[in-house]
């Protein structure tokens, strides 16, 4: 007797995002049927309580209800695969829960882990994640720490004070940062930091910068335009300087409504 095929709910309120993440699964696990697609949390409930998918990959920061807020009460009737913006705070309250979780924008080798774990679960009853859940809630409801504003770089022999708001991009150098930003009258400047930029990211304005390659974070401020490329690839071309820096594929998306 042939095993039925496993089925999947995926709730994202980026219409964008959404559809990448149900045409990764499709690569990632061809036998897993997405059966119903979710604008938020309200409507993942009421597609849940239809459908009664196997799986449910929930956005943790949906209008209305929130990812965490549908899990709770989907309860331990479907496994649970959360999607999350990185920040630091969200995902080590993830960690400490021993949730699954996918960061945005999802990568191929950390999707495929997920998928590998689930299909080992697959047929075995969803655990009961009730404390967890509430726990994890709690976590993510303690307010962040301020964006940053400053940061301060070696240049020569004078320590500098470069404000947040004056960069242009970060670029990652090994284990080093390189810090582009407009000096006095507006000029072009550089300077290599010791902090990691996995590190910064954690603590910029996410509404003011992105993450536009695996090594480069830019700000959106700074853009003048955006041109799209071959193989799902564009470039970004910036105000104040010459520099061209490359958008890769997972991180396009940013970029299709401009």
């Amino acid at each position: 007797m042939t095993a039925r095929a496993p089925t999947a709910l995926v709730a994202d309120d980026e219409p964008l995002l959404r559809q990448s993440l149900t045409r990764m699964l499709a690569q990632a696990w061809p036998a897993l049927n997405v059966v119903a697609q979710a604008r938020n949390g309200r409507e993942a409930v009421e597609q849940f309580e239809a459908l009664r998918p196997d799986i449910c990959f929930l956005d943790v920061h949906m209008p209305g209800l929130s990812g965490v807020d549908a899990a709770m009460r989907i309860g331990g009737r479907a496994h649970l695969v959360f999607v999350t913006a990185y920040t630091e705070y969200a995902v080590q309250a993830f960690e400490q829960g021993a949730l699954d979780y996918l960061v945005k924008p999802v990568e191929a080798a950390r999707l495929a882990e997920t998928v590998a774990r689930l299909q080992r679960r697959h047929g075995e009853p969803a655990p009961d994640m009730a404390r967890l859940l509430e726990q994890l809630s709690a976590r993510l409801a303690k307010p962040e720490p301020p964006p940053l504003r400053w940061i301060r770089a070696q240049v020569g022999q004078a320590l500098c004070m470069i404000a947040v708001d004056e960069i242009d991009f970060l670029r990652a150098d090994d284990k080093y940062t390189v810090v582009a930003w407009r000096g006095e009258q507006g000029q072009p400047a550089e300077a290599l930091i010791r902090t990691p930029l996995k590190e910064l990211l954690a603590q910029l304005d996410g509404e003011r910068f992105a993450q536009v390659h695996r090594s480069v974070v830019v700000n959106l401020g700074a853009v003048s335009r955006v041109i799209r490329g071959e193989n799902e690839t564009a470039q970004i071309h910036l105000k104040h300087r010459q520099d061209v820096l490359a958008v890769s594929r997972s991180y396009l998306h940013l970029f299709r409504q401009m």
